[in-house]
């Protein structure tokens, strides 16, 4: 009569199989935790390029930019073009072209470094800018800015926060006259200095923009808007207003 035999797990060479057997295991294992680790370091070091240099994602927050930008539409925007920055170094990449007037830009506050914003550059080194009655004079013409609402143009307030201009104001026989009294819709001439932008919010009775704060450092150029890859109604009651308040029309808009 024939039976089975079974391997003796128990005397040394049954030991020995077993220990064989868990080195591959764990061979299998380190493998495997090493395969891992690469695909997420590699992962995350492409995250960190792309957002370091090509593509990174912003979110409008305020309305200084309606119509052109809604609260709530998301941007991509090219890192590139203007010459990313290389991290911790302080250096940046050839640009591909210089931001030039009616481009929307990507920018660091000059006031406040973390936060980040959106306008629209109007003025480059050595012009001369200047607005009447809500009106954008660049180098003495008027300008028409299709892209720009007035959501309260009756009101033109004069704050303390306009004084800086004197500094770069054209000196005019009319300001040696009268002086300066610089409100939010009239004001200037002013002459943008080297290396500098000034930007306006197409919505122009409600942006805090180069009017009150001065002018944008090129330095602190970040980028330029390509277009909206997400947008949706921030005010919806709804508490996923993320997925069901969508503006769909606005999905892949190019930023203009």
């Amino acid at each position: 009569m024939t039976g089975s035999v079974r391997p003796d797990v128990t005397g040394p060479l049954g030991a020995t199989a077993r220990r064989h057997a868990l080195r591959r295991v764990n061979r299998r294992r380190v493998r495997w935790l090493g395969d891992g680790m690469l695909i997420v370091v590699a992962a995350v070091t492409l995250f960190l390029l792309t957002k370091s240099f090509l593509i990174e994602a912003y979110k409008i927050p305020t309305g200084s930019m309606e119509r052109t930008l809604l609260v709530g539409d998301f941007l991509l925007v090219d890192k590139l073009v203007y010459g990313a920055e290389v991290p911790f170094l302080h250096k940046r990449l050839p640009a591909v072209r210089h931001p030039k007037r009616g481009d929307v830009i990507v920018f660091e506050y000059p006031e406040d470094r973390s936060k980040n914003f959106v306008k629209r550059l109007v003025g480059a080194p050595g012009d001369t800018l200047s607005m009447t009655d809500g009106v954008l004079y660049l180098n003495g013409h008027a300008q028409q800015e299709n892209y720009v609402s007035h959501t309260d143009p009756d009101f033109d307030p004069s704050e303390q926060q306009f004084r800086w201009q004197s500094r770069w104001l054209v000196q005019t026989a009319e300001a040696a006259r009268t002086g300066y009294h610089p409100s939010r819709n009239n004001w200037g001439p002013l002459i943008v200095p080297a290396e500098s932008y000034f930007v306006l919010g197409d919505n122009r009775d409600n942006s805090l923009d180069s009017r009150y704060w001065g002018f944008v450092p090129d330095s602190l150029v970040r980028g330029r808007p390509l277009l909206v890859y997400w947008s949706y109604a921030p005010d919806s009651a709804h508490p996923f207003a993320f997925l069901t308040a969508v503006r769909g029309a606005r999905v892949g808009r190019a930023v203009r």
